[in-house]
C-alpha cells in the first residue's frame, strides 16, 4: 500500500448511518446486524456525530446483558444524540492514507468520516488500514 495515496482509495463508499433522533436499539440492531463498530450521525444531509460499539457498551454498563426489559425500554427511549460524539476528525477523500494513520495514532480514534462538500462520502476504520496491508501483494514478513 502506497501511504502517499489519497484516502479515496481505501475508504469505505457506502456508508450506512444514523440520524441523532434515532433509538440507541436501532443503533444496536445495525452493530449486530452488520458487524461493524462505528457509525456516522447524520443531520440534514450533514455529518453531526458518530456513535460507536464502545459509546453503546459504555451506556449499557449497568445493564442486565440486555435480558431485562427496563433494559430494552433504555435503549428504546434514549437517542443517538445523548450518546455520539460530537467533535470529529475528519478527512478529504484527497487528504493522503498517512494523515490517517497519523491521526489514528495521536488521537486514538478508529474511524474517520471522509468529507466533500461538507458531505459524508465514505468513512475508514482502523481495520480498512489492516486489511488493505494484509492483503498487499508487495508486503513482506522478512526482517532486514
Amino acid at each position: 500500500m502506497n501511504l502517499l495515496s489519497p484516502i479515496s482509495k481505501i475508504m469505505t463508499p457506502k456508508v450506512i448511518t444514523a440520524k441523532p433522533e434515532d433509538s440507541l436499539l436501532n443503533v444496536n440492531a445495525i452493530f449486530k446486524k452488520y458487524g461493524f463498530h462505528h457509525l456516522p450521525v447524520i443531520d440534514e444531509g450533514e455529518i453531526v456525530g458518530m456513535v460507536s460499539k464502545s459509546d453503546l457498551l459504555f451506556f449499557q454498563r449497568g445493564f442486565n446483558n440486555g435480558e431485562d426489559k427496563f433494559d430494552a425500554y433504555r435503549l428504546k427511549t434514549y437517542k443517538v444524540k445523548q450518546i455520539m460524539t460530537r467533535k470529529l476528525a475528519k478527512l478529504d477523500p484527497t487528504d493522503k492514507i498517512n494523515v490517517a494513520l497519523e491521526v489514528f495514532k495521536k488521537n486514538l480514534f478508529h474511524a474517520l468520516p471522509i468529507v466533500q462538500n461538507n458531505k459524508l462520502i465514505g468513512i475508514v476504520t482502523t481495520y480498512d488500514i489492516i486489511s488493505h496491508l494484509a492483503n498487499d501483494k508487495g508486503a513482506t514478513n522478512k526482517y532486514e
